[in-house]
């Protein structure tokens, strides 16, 4: 008989760099990222990414599924500028 399926929860960053290229990470899986060309594939590609850390990490998956919303609440973004001598 199957278990069945649970849903987790991931909160994951998406940054665009200067060539365009989209980079998406998991603060709470660490070395989970990836890149891809348009918003769509770099959102596959970390899903894949995130599967794959889960089938290859037992502990990290056992901890997840004992808690499977995100570890971390997302605060936001800011930008600040400091002052530098040349």
């Amino acid at each position: 008989m199957s278990r069945p399926k649970q849903e987790l929860q991931f909160k994951i960053l998406i940054e665009q760099d200067e060539d365009g290229i989209y980079v998406a990470s998991v603060p709470e899986l660490p070395g989970c990222y990836t890149q891809g060309k348009t918003l769509e594939q770099v959102r596959n590609r970390i899903k894949e990414a995130i599967e794959l850390v889960l089938e290859s990490d037992q502990e990290i998956k056992k901890e997840k599924l004992q808690s499977p919303k995100p570890a971390s609440n997302f605060f936001g973004i800011e930008e600040i500028t400091v002052s530098s001598y040349a």
